[in-house]
């Protein structure tokens, strides 16, 4: 992301509908497959500002990574030297199955092989181990708004799934979330396009009115525990055990 993006996160990470609402969700499914313990290890990819981390620092040992110097400074400043890893190119510099858990909160979408990430998840954790993984989804709701963000791609719930053979991976969960927002949202993003209108009156860097905030949270985080299929969703959250 651009500096100024990095900024404006911080801004709205705490409160803002679609990021506490993802935490919540990430946190729920976490403790339903299996509950953290103190002697885990939580590797947070693509930390950004680390709030996610910190959060689960309650429940197990955590260790945040990145490769943008914006987010590794930000994170130095929320965490301890040795818990800030920094990608040495191409490679996570961490045994292989040394870890319990892997988290990657809308990161895949950030990065040109998404495969090679994810076959690096799998040599990082233990067997058993479990990685949860959000994205964007949809390429009909591609806008102005992934170009700033440097986004390569959204997903269809398949092509997500792809990424996780079967020889490797037990996929435990994989859904469309923020489903009924998804009609406002195109709406939005189409209307968005028409009208040409530049980065300043982007409604994703604004924090909604707090009733609506409170209800949008609501219902990412309520669909994201249904077992029903959803046919559409502004995100997917795909959960998957380590064979």
């Amino acid at each position: 992301m651009n500096p100024d993006e990095y900024a404006n996160l911080e801004r709205m990470e705490r409160r803002h509908w679609y990021y506490a609402g993802k935490r919540m969700i990430v946190r729920d499914w976490l403790g339903r497959v299996r509950p953290p313990r103190p002697e885990d290890v939580l590797l947070d990819c693509g930390a950004g500002t680390g709030f996610f981390a910190k959060e689960m620092e309650a429940q197990c040992r955590v260790l945040v990574l990145d490769n943008h110097e914006e987010s590794l400074e930000r994170l130095r400043t929320r965490f301890r030297p040795e818990q800030v890893i920094a990608v040495d190119g191409d490679r996570v510099p961490l045994p292989p199955a040394s870890l319990d858990f892997v988290t990657a909160l809308d990161v895949l979408e950030h990065v040109p092989d998404d495969g090679a990430v994810v076959r690096g998840f799998a040599e990082l954790l233990r067997p058993g181990g479990v990685a949860v993984v959000t994205v964007p989804a949809g390429m009909e709701l591609w806008s102005d708004w992934d170009v700033v963000l440097h986004h390569y791609r959204r997903y269809r719930r398949a092509q997500l799934g792809a990424l996780f053979g079967a020889s490797e991976w037990e996929i435990v969960h994989l859904n469309y979330t923020n489903v009924f927002a998804y009609p406002a949202v195109w709406l939005v993003r189409k209307s968005r396009l028409q009208r040409r209108r530049d980065s300043a009156t982007r409604s994703e860097q604004k924090l909604p009115p707090s009733l609506i905030n409170w209800l949008l949270r609501l219902q990412f985080t309520r669909p994201a525990r249904w077992r029903m299929p959803f046919p559409f969703g502004v995100s997917l959250l795909l959960v998957a055990r380590r064979r």
